[in-house]
């Protein structure tokens, strides 16, 4: 994000929250959070924000949209999908046991030691 960026995210709270503070001290210490987030990512949480909070502005983390939980959560969706893919492979590559198999097992828990 481009300090220019960060001025447009203020003037999008500002114009939402008059009462938000857009002095340079405050300024600064958002650019030092928020330099390195994406600023369509960054906007689009604002505007969430506004949509769901009515009362209060948002906050850094709120700009920030709790970026370790939605990356834990698209790698959560990521490992799942790899988990599904790998069991339809499973199913796909799966044949039934061979004749008798069923039979020799249940011979061999009952004792008979002859179905070897």
């Amino acid at each position: 994000m481009t300090r220019d960026e960060l001025y447009e995210i203020f003037e999008e709270i500002k114009s939402e929250y008059p009462f938000f503070e857009v002095g340079e001290e405050n300024f600064e210490r958002h650019w030092r959070y928020l330099q390195d987030f994406p600023f369509v990512d960054a906007m689009s949480n604002v505007v969430q924000h506004i949509k769901t909070t009515p009362r209060r502005p948002p906050g850094i983390g709120d700009i920030r949209g709790h970026l370790g939980d939605m990356l834990d959560s698209q790698r959560s969706k990521e490992q799942t999908a790899a988990y599904f893919a790998q069991l339809e492979e499973w199913e796909r590559n799966s044949s039934p046991p061979p004749p008798g198999w069923l039979d020799g097992i249940r011979a061999k828990l009952r004792g008979d030691m002859k179905a070897e």
